[in-house]
C-alpha cells in the first residue's frame, strides 16, 4: 500500500504543526521551504507511541503499510521551476493535496509550477494572511482548475481590549479545520481565522 502525499509549501515554519499532523497518519509530506526545520513523524514524550498507533477514524491497518515522513526540499520562490522539479522527486508521484502559504508576490507563478505536481482532483488548502485582502484578486486565486480550494484568511486574535497577533496554535488548528474538511470532500470554502481588524 502507498502512502498518501502532501506537498506543504511553506511547511517548516507556522505550517509545521499540519506537517506533523499528516506524518503522524502515515502521510508522505514534501516541505519545499527557504530554511531546513526538521520535522518529526511522531512527537515524542509520554503517550507517542499509542499516538503513533492512531490513524483516522474507519482506517484498517494493513501489514505493508509505510508510516508517514517529511522530507524538506530547498525551495527559492523566486526559482518556481527549480522547485516544482525539486519537489516532483521528493513526492515520486503526485500530490493528493497540497497545502500552500506563499507570499503574494510569488503566488501565481508557485502555483503555476506545482499544478502538475498534483493529482487529478487533490484538494488544495491555501493559506494567506488578512493583510493580502488589497492584493489584485486575480493573484490571491490559486489558478488550479479542477481542484477544489479550502480558502484560509489568517487575521488578528482578540486579546484584552485590542487584537495581538494569532498564535501559532491558532494557526495551526484553523489550517487543520480546512485540510480535515478538504480530505472529507467538502465543498469549497473559505474559512477566516480570528478577526479582520486589529
Amino acid at each position: 500500500m502507498t502512502s498518501r502525499r502532501a506537498l506543504i509549501l511553506g511547511g517548516t515554519g507556522m505550517l509545521a504543526g499540519v506537517a506533523e499532523e499528516l506524518t503522524s497518519n502515515g502521510w508522505h509530506v514534501v516541505l519545499p521551504s527557504r530554511r531546513y526545520s526538521p520535522i518529526a513523524a511522531v512527537a515524542g514524550g509520554p503517550g507517542a507511541a499509542a499516538r503513533a498507533s492512531l490513524r483516522r477514524p474507519g482506517h484498517r491497518p494493513d501489514a505493508d503499510e509505510p508510516g508517514g515522513r517529511a522530507l524538506w526540499v530547498e525551495a527559492d520562490w523566486t526559482q518556481p521551476v527549480k522547485l516544482a522539479e525539486d519537489a516532483g522527486r521528493a513526492l515520486d508521484g503526485p500530490a493528493d493535496l497540497m497545502v500552500a502559504w506563499v507570499h503574494t508576490a510569488y503566488r501565481r507563478p508557485v502555483f503555476d509550477a506545482v499544478a502538475s505536481l498534483l493529482a487529478g482532483g487533490a484538494p488544495v488548502v491555501d493559506v494567506r494572511s488578512h493583510s493580502s485582502a488589497g492584493a489584485p484578486v486575480e493573484d490571491l486565486i490559486p489558478p488550479l482548475p479542477g481542484h477544489p480550494v479550502q480558502d484560509v484568511v489568517l487575521g488578528y486574535g482578540p486579546g484584552s481590549g485590542r487584537a495581538r497577533w494569532l498564535t501559532h496554535a491558532e494557526i495551526v488548528e484553523g489550517v487543520l479545520t480546512a485540510v480535515r474538511r478538504a480530505l472529507a470532500g467538502r465543498p469549497p470554502s473559505s474559512h477566516h481565522i480570528g478577526r479582520s481588524r486589529p
